[in-house]
């Protein structure tokens, strides 16, 4: 039974309480943001996605930078990727979009797991040959250290009994969802742990693990997910990720296989994502909190006026470019800063 894995004693349940109210009354308030669609969120959305590839494959033993990274998102035309690096970074953002614009009509199977390894994997050229399927070959969690250097951390389920432990644990995580007994956010947490110890396909499970949490986050309405890196915050306690994974697993199919270290430590790195979320997005300072200097200066001007047309603000703020003005003005009209009245040469700006 998958429970007596979460057999936590009191003060652990505590901590674990404190965690999930804590997660959960965020969760709440971010919905009333999440509303509020705005061009900061976009933003966010944006650079998180840049943080979370970069992240989940440095882990794995990528090189490349964030920087490198969103270089190549807007080329993504080129039909053919170089490098391994590349690959696995190009694999990476096609599932999260996925996941992003689909995750309501993905449903956790065997089917579907599958489809996003095999998405995850379809840039990189040596695993053509497994992609999307359950591994043939004994495989290990392996971390990998700056100079390349590796350390077996444990032993994985091996392949002939990989299909059948998959199969209990997709049919656990989704009865257990369905009849709402176990908190989701501890649900979430030993499926990943199982789904890590038993390392179903033969490469790209850290990955997939990864992808899958914001998966079955944002399945269970944990919608901020997608604005903070959640990945990146796992990259920055690597050695913390491993340690908690290992606490368990050395006892793997025994009595004392207890996910204690796995679960705060998954709550934990949520909290801080949390935080960090905080710290970008105050919903109470939104006015005002997230203009530049120039916008800033821009809308002083506008606001010193009861009405002004844009030839005015040219002239009064001549230190800047049109077009940049232009830019500005839609961007404070779009975030509700100012308000457009009249049309054409007849339009006039005012501060809303």
């Amino acid at each position: 039974m998958l429970e007596n894995k979460l057999k936590f004693d009191f003060a652990v349940m505590q901590k674990i309480i404190n965690y999930i109210s804590y997660i959960d009354s965020f969760k709440s308030k971010w919905e009333g943001i999440a509303k509020k669609e705005n061009r900061f969120l976009k933003e966010l959305r944006r650079i998180a996605t840049v943080e979370s590839i970069g992240s989940s494959t440095r882990i794995e033993g990528s090189k490349m930078t964030n920087e490198e990274i969103a270089a190549l998102l807007k080329n993504l035309k080129i039909t053919k990727f170089e490098t391994r690096d590349e690959q696995e970074v190009v694999g990476y953002y096609q599932v999260l979009e996925i996941i992003f614009d689909n995750f309501q009509n993905i449903d956790i199977t065997e089917n579907y797991v599958k489809q996003l390894h095999g998405i995850l994997l379809i840039e990189s050229e040596k695993d053509q040959s497994h992609k999307g399927e359950y591994k043939h070959l004994s495989n290990k969690v392996v971390a990998n250290y700056p100079g390349g250097t590796q350390k077996i951390l444990f032993e994985t389920t091996e392949p002939y009994l990989t299909a059948k432990e998959m199969n209990e644990l997709l049919s656990w995580f989704n009865e257990n969802s369905a009849n709402k007994s176990i908190h989701p956010l501890i649900i979430i947490s030993l499926f990943i742990y199982e789904f890590l110890s038993i390392h179903p396909f033969q490469d790209g499970n850290g990955r997939l693990s990864r992808l899958l949490t914001t998966l079955l986050m944002l399945k269970n309405g944990y919608n901020f997910v997608q604005y903070i890196s959640l990945e990146h915050i796992i990259e920055n306690r690597k050695a913390e990720y491993y340690s908690a994974l290992i606490s368990a697993q050395q006892y793997r199919n025994a009595d004392k296989e207890i996910i204690v270290d796995w679960a705060l430590f998954f709550l934990s790195c949520l909290e801080e994502l949390i935080k960090k979320l905080e710290a970008k997005y105050d919903p109470d300072k939104v006015k005002g909190g997230y203009l530049n200097d120039r916008q800033k200066t821009l809308l002083d001007y506008i606001g010193s006026r009861k009405a002004v047309k844009f030839g005015d603000i040219k002239s009064g703020l001549s230190e800047f470019s049109e077009n940049t003005l232009k830019k500005d003005i839609q961007y404070l009209i779009a975030e509700g800063f100012i308000d457009k009245i009249g049309l054409g040469k007849a339009t006039v700006y005012k501060k809303s």
